[in-house]
């Protein structure tokens, strides 16, 4: 509709400035005659000024199109114009650069675009020496501050889109620093928590056995034996649960350390003994395993956390449930299926730290992403849960 009314706009315009100037630029010349010379006005062909007139409102009419069809638009206009040339008017010029500008900042095809101006630049300049239009001398003030104010205004509205730019990619950048550190942060509670519910389980029984050992270390030798056979017990086992949660905050040490050997980190080879602990908490637990192969340290301990926690949440979230877990040894991928049925229910386990909101699959993604692998786990059509975890391996 704007498009419309400036064409409509300039075509009046356009129309008004040629007979304005046809009326004007008659030449004048002497006839001789019996009584005298007469002096009447030059015109130009009629055919001429019928084909000149014809083609003047081309010269604006396409701006109507000028967004839908910018570059043909233009193309006529700049036809319209050479075939007016001789009459060439202040808004012939106006409407020739606006053509131009409609026809890059429109057109999707920037570059034919710009063929296209350059081209008719290059004929209108070899054919037609003599461009400027017919301006005034008192408007000369008018053309020089309007287009810099247009400059001016073009550059105010860039810097503030640039400075509104700049400050919603702070806004991002800041909030994408607090969302880290709030997951950091609950990261370092989850390892805490660990810590206290391990750990200090078994520093406690250290020390109440310690003090049992040493109060009757004189009297009943035996007892006390037995009770220090317990801390040393209780001993190892705090020392390999805080190796592998110092693990997660800091790389592995060496593999030829004596520590590390004397309580070895647990891998899938240890997954048979984890069934059967479930299975003695009650649950009715499935293993299948297909195929076999050495795996990275890294890569075993991750894999056996992830059994661990899934088998976890079934104890925890669905009783009486029956669980299956898949080891496949593949060529170039180890997959890890740990399923259930839900229990009598037939139930998933929602709001289980398995879920998709839940810390334990928060905890089990890091660790598994660490190796480059991924971890999925949602519910079963049929009820019930799965966890599913892929570790890409290199070819044995």
């Amino acid at each position: 509709m704007v498009d419309t009314a400036i064409a409509v706009v300039a075509t009046i315009a356009a129309i008004w400035l040629f007979i304005v100037q046809l009326r004007s630029s008659h030449a004048y010349i002497a006839i001789p005659g019996p009584y005298g010379s007469r002096i009447i006005p030059e015109t130009e062909p009629g055919g001429q000024v019928l084909l000149v007139a014809l083609c003047v409102p081309l010269t604006t009419v396409p701006l109507a199109l000028r967004r839908r069809y910018p570059v043909g638009a233009f193309c006529l206009i700049m036809a319209a114009v050479l075939a007016t040339h001789t009459h060439a008017t202040t808004v012939t010029f106006a409407v020739v650069l606006f053509a131009a500008y409609s026809a890059i900042l429109y057109s999707p095809y920037r570059r034919l675009a710009l063929g296209c101006v350059f081209t008719a630049a290059v004929i209108v300049t070899a054919a037609f020496p003599d461009t400027t239009p017919p301006v005034p001398s008192r408007f000369t003030a008018l053309l020089v501050l309007l287009p810099t104010a247009a400059v001016a205004a073009a550059m105010r509205t860039w810097r503030r889109r640039a400075g509104d730019s700049a400050e919603r990619l702070r806004l991002a950048q800041a909030e994408h620093e607090a969302q880290t550190r709030l997951a950091v942060e609950a990261e370092r509670a989850r390892i805490a928590s660990e810590l206290h519910d391990v750990v200090t389980h078994n520093v406690s029984v250290m020390v109440v056995q310690a003090g049992a050992a040493r109060s009757v270390l004189a009297s009943s030798p035996a007892e006390a034996r037995e009770a220090l056979l317990a801390v040393e017990a209780s001993g190892r086992t705090a020392m390999g649960e805080l190796r592998h949660l110092l693990g997660l905050l800091a790389p592995a040490g060496d593999p030829g350390d004596e520590d590390a050997a004397l309580v070895p980190q647990p891998g899938l080879d240890q997954t048979k003994a984890l069934v059967d602990r479930v299975r003695a908490a009650g649950l009715r637990a499935e293993l299948n395993i297909e195929g076999t192969r050495d795996l990275p340290p890294g890569v075993d301990l991750a894999a056996y956390r992830v059994v661990q926690e899934a088998l976890t949440n079934v104890l925890k979230h669905a009783s009486g449930a029956e669980a299956l877990i898949r080891l496949v040894y593949g060529v170039c991928e180890l997959v890890i299926t740990v399923t259930d049925d839900g229990g009598p229910a037939g139930y998933g386990h929602q709001g289980s730290a398995g879920s998709p909101g839940g810390r334990g699959l928060i905890g089990l993604r890091e660790r598994v992403g660490l190796y480059g692998g991924e971890l999925d786990a949602g519910p079963r059509p049929g009820g019930g849960w799965r966890v599913r975890a892929s570790f890409p391996l290199e070819p044995a």
